[in-house]
């Protein structure tokens, strides 16, 4: 066996070896992610936030940023931990419920885009008049968008064609609990102004969420996190210098 042999076999077990203690502590669907948005907070209790981009060739390669670090809007309240990673989060910090206007912390992949025009990308929705979301724990269709005519009157959802922030967004596949009540209808939309935070999204001005649509057309990942939780999965994230893109 000759050096160049010898060097090629270390460096595949090498990133063999890194992809499998990545898979051992990296939750999914980052584990698996090759497109990454990244948005980080000061804290839980903020609704100012930052966002960047980043994208890796596979699980075992380093993220590497695609666009330049960005300010993004939380909910109102901030955020709280999301149904499925409330083990990431620290005893006073806050857990994701319905109507506590807190984007959920944690790692969703981004969904289909929608918007109310019509658009050639792969499982678009097409807002319309009777299209809502529904926000009633008590529904089957809790967490999903459907029509007004499917659900019925009696159930509470958000009228999607009526809200200017839909013109374009994102859907977050976020795994909600109705018993629970841990929140629903998360999306990535366009901000009604630089100050006016949301209702427990993710808001950019509407040129960064049609380019989000792109990036995230192939698949891509959320994450959403407060700074204090970066150390807490070290070698699953981005390098990021001082807390911040």
């Amino acid at each position: 066996m000759n050096r160049r042999t010898t060097v090629f076999i270390a460096c595949v077990t090498s990133a063999l070896a890194t992809a499998s203690a990545l898979g051992q502590t990296c939750p999914e669907p980052l584990q698996s992610a090759r497109r990454l948005v990244l948005v980080t907070a000061e804290n839980m209790e903020t609704s100012t936030a930052t966002v960047q981009l980043f994208e890796r060739a596979s699980p075992a390669d380093a993220w590497r940023p695609v666009a330049p670090a960005e300010a993004a809007l939380l909910g109102r309240t901030g955020m709280a931990w999301g149904y499925g990673f409330y083990h990431l989060g620290q005893d006073a910090e806050p857990r994701k419920i319905e109507g506590d206007k807190r984007t959920p912390a944690g790692f969703y992949r981004i969904g289909p885009s929608f918007g109310f025009a019509a658009s050639p990308q792969p499982g678009y929705t097409q807002l319309k008049e009777e299209t809502v979301c529904v926000d009633d724990p008590a529904s089957p269709a809790y967490n999903t968008i459907t029509s007004r005519g499917l659900v019925g009157h009696k159930v509470h959802g958000e009228n999607m064609r009526s809200n200017p922030r839909y013109r374009r967004g994102l859907v977050v596949d976020y795994p909600t609990n109705a018993k629970a009540r841990a929140g629903s209808c998360i999306f990535i939309h366009v901000q009604r102004s630089a100050t006016s935070p949301t209702l427990g999204c993710v808001a950019l001005p509407e040129a960064r969420v049609a380019a989000l649509q792109e990036f995230a057309e192939p698949g891509a990942v959320l994450a959403t996190l407060p700074q204090a939780a970066l150390s807490r999965l070290s070698g699953c994230l981005p390098q990021i210098a001082g807390g911040k893109p």
